[in-house]
């Protein structure tokens, strides 16, 4: 499977409803094809616990390396990705949750005072909870309980999920005040960086130039390689193939068209070279990776 978004980046999966707008969920990264989940946004604020592995988790210009009995708290709207550290899975939990569910009604004091002066901060788009940290070694507990939840409910679990929820927020909110924050630079890009994902996911399927690229975000050719690399830890060029041929899978997978044509309707002009990124990538080739839908 992988994440499904708009041309804007954000996912569509609907977290919980208007009713209780809160979403638990258990997650393996060997779930996701390639082991990663692509870089995406959502309004809900999300907490994952990592139960077994480790993760390399990126959120706008941070990026963590978390292990089994840690955490991480990413604030509303952060663009966020997931994956694999040395080829080796990780299963993790996660809570994805709408801030409302705090605070109730609009304009109350638990959203004025407590809630959006950490949503608005967007230098606190992440925290690591780590049980060596004090307030971490607090939230990771209540993680723990949650989980707990997800794995045998309880008849009273919605209100147990309120009052553990709004304790974690209670100990981010200390945490949050005792910080002092520094608009990063990198608030000032990431609508750039949106707008270049937003294109390539727009455009993959034809032949795209870095000097269209680069216009289309009002960078020279050499500056956005640079700022690219710079926010995403990879160059440009790679990121548009990994793109193309995560594309390229639902195709291959349905058995809607041949090998050949999947390639094409994906960008790819040889699909001896298709072949060969799809190797690279997904550690089989195009055929293999069809045949295990087909038996």
């Amino acid at each position: 499977m992988q994440i499904q978004i708009n041309e804007e980046k954000k996912e569509l999966k609907q977290h919980g409803d208007y009713t209780f707008p809160v979403h638990l969920s258990g997650e393996m990264l060997s779930r996701y094809e390639g082991g990663s989940f692509f870089w995406h946004w959502h309004t809900e604020v999300e907490l994952t616990l990592i139960l077994k592995g480790q993760i390399e988790y990126r959120v706008n210009e941070r990026t963590y390396h978390l292990k089994a009995g840690e955490g991480l708290f990413c604030n509303s709207n952060a663009m966020h990705a997931g994956k694999r550290i040395d080829n080796q899975d990780c299963q993790y939990f996660s809570v994805t949750f709408h801030p409302r569910f705090l605070y109730g009604f609009e304009s109350s004091i638990l959203q004025t005072k407590y809630v959006d002066p950490i949503l608005n901060t967007s230098s606190f788009s992440s925290a690591a909870l780590l049980p060596s940290e004090n307030w971490g070694a607090k939230v990771v507990p209540l993680l723990e309980e949650i989980f707990g939840l997800y794995q045998t409910p309880s008849p009273d679990q919605e209100l147990r999920l309120h009052i553990l929820l709004s304790e974690i927020w209670r100990l981010l909110y200390g945490h949050f005040t005792s910080c002092s924050f520094k608009e990063p630079a990198f608030s000032d890009s990431i609508g750039r960086l949106k707008d270049i994902l937003s294109f390539i996911q727009a455009s993959y399927a034809k032949s795209i130039t870095l000097a269209e690229i680069a216009d289309y975000v009002h960078l020279s050719k050499s500056e956005c390689c640079r700022f690219f690399k710079r926010n995403m830890n990879m160059t440009l060029f790679d990121y548009l193939l990994y793109y193309r041929i995560q594309q390229s899978l639902p195709l291959l997978r349905e058995g809607l068209c041949t090998i050949s044509k999947a390639a094409e309707s994906c960008g790819f002009s040889n699909a001896c070279y298709y072949g060969k990124l799809f190797k690279r990538y997904m550690n089989c080739t195009p055929r293999q990776y069809q045949s295990r839908f087909r038996s």
